[in-house]
């Protein structure tokens, strides 16, 4: 099930991907590169927190 903060997650990697492609295709492709290499880091962030969390609850129970 997810929580807010996964939406949050998934919103800040869908944001970061359109900006990419938006830098992409106005001419921009530093800018889009370095843009779009957000993407994996966003989203491996979300997946350590989620680890954590999980952890904390196996541990408290």
């Amino acid at each position: 099930m997810l929580k807010l903060s996964d939406y949050f997650i998934l919103a800040a990697a869908v944001v970061s991907l359109a900006l990419s492609a938006f830098f992409w295709f106005n001419e921009l492709p530093e800018h889009a590169l370095f843009t779009g290499i957000w993407v994996p880091s966003v989203l491996a962030f979300g997946v350590y927190f989620k680890l954590a969390s999980l952890a904390a609850r196996v541990r408290s129970s």
